[in-house]
C-alpha cells in the first residue's frame, strides 16, 4: 500500500471518528471527553480490533483487510461516498481511468447537446472540475471560459476568487463540489492538477483554510443558491466528463 495513501486513510478515519456523536453508537454518558467525538478504543472495540492496530492503522503505520475496512465504516456511521472513498485509499478499489489521467476529451455529441440548451447555463467538466466547454447562456453568465488562464479555468477556483462569479452567496455550492472533488481526487496520490486546485484555493481563500484541509466527501446534491438550482449530470459514454448545469429555483 502506497506509503501517502496509507498516511491519508489514517487522516481520514481520525476526521471520521472525531464527528461521530458516542450517544448514536449507544455510548451515551461516557463520562467527560478532552476530544470530539468517539475514543480510539471505542472505535477499535465496536469494530472488534485491538486497540493498538487500530492507533497504527489511524498513524499510518499498518494495512488492513476489506472486511474490517467495512466494520470501521460502519461505526463511524459513514455513507456510501464516505465509504467508497476508504476503500479507494486502502486500494481496494481501483482509481477510475479518467480519474487517474490527464485532461478528459471533450465528445462532439456532448457539445451539441449543451448548445442545444438555450436557456439554461451548462458547463462540461472534468473530474476535477476543469472548465472544457460552456454553452452561450453559461458564457453570459460565468464568462467565457477561453478567456481565463488555463490554470484556473476551474469551477472551484472561481467560486473561489472573489469577483469570480455573480451569484450573492456561493458558500453552500462551493462547499458541496469540493466535497465532490476530494470524493473524485483524494485517494489519487500525487495528483498535480488537484494539487494545483488546492494551491489556488488556498491562495484565494485563506479565511477557508479548515475547508481545504478537511477530509470530508461526499456526492454532491443539487443545491439551490441566489435564485438557481446546481445539479451535475453524469452523460453515459463519457468518461470523466461531467455536465455542470444551473436551473431556475
Amino acid at each position: 500500500m502506497n506509503e501517502t495513501l496509507r498516511r491519508e486513510l489514517g487522516a481520514h478515519l481520525r476526521a471520521a471518528r472525531e464527528v461521530v456523536d458516542p450517544a448514536d453508537v449507544g455510548l451515551a454518558g461516557g463520562g467527560r471527553r478532552r476530544t470530539p467525538g468517539l475514543r480510539r478504543e471505542e472505535v477499535a472495540t465496536l469494530a472488534g480490533v485491538s486497540v493498538a492496530w487500530y492507533t497504527w492503522l489511524e498513524q499510518g503505520r499498518a494495512s488492513t483487510t476489506r472486511q474490517v475496512l467495512d466494520a470501521i465504516c460502519r461505526v463511524l456511521g459513514m455513507d456510501a461516498a464516505a465509504h467508497r472513498h476508504t476503500l479507494a485509499l486502502a486500494g481496494f478499489l481501483p482509481a477510475s481511468p479518467a480519474t487517474a489521467a490527464g485532461p478528459a476529451v471533450l465528445g462532439e455529441p456532448i457539445r451539441t447537446l449543451l448548445d442545444s440548451w438555450t436557456s439554461t447555463p451548462a458547463a462540461a467538466v472534468d473530474v476535477r472540475f476543469d472548465v472544457l466547454a460552456g454553452n452561450a447562456a453559461y458564457r453570459r453568465f460565468w464568462g467565457d471560459p477561453d478567456s481565463v488562464p488555463i490554470e484556473r479555468r476551474n469551477l472551484l477556483i472561481m467560486l473561489a476568487t472573489p469577483g469570480g462569479h455573480r451569484l450573492t452567496d456561493a458558500e453552500p455550492l462551493l462547499r458541496g463540489l469540493y466535497e465532490q472533488f476530494r470524493a473524485n481526487t483524494g485517494h489519487i496520490p500525487d495528483d498535480p492538477r488537484a494539487a494545483a486546485v488546492v494551491d489556488l484555493l488556498k491562495l484565494e481563500r485563506p479565511d477557508a483554510g479548515h475547508w481545504w484541509s478537511c477530509r470530508a466527501v461526499r456526492e454532491f446534491a443539487p443545491v439551490t443558491v441566489g435564485g438557481f438550482t446546481f445539479c451535475l449530470l453524469r452523460p453515459v459514454g463519457e468518461e470523466g466528463v461531467v455536465i455542470f448545469a444551473q436551473l431556475p429555483a
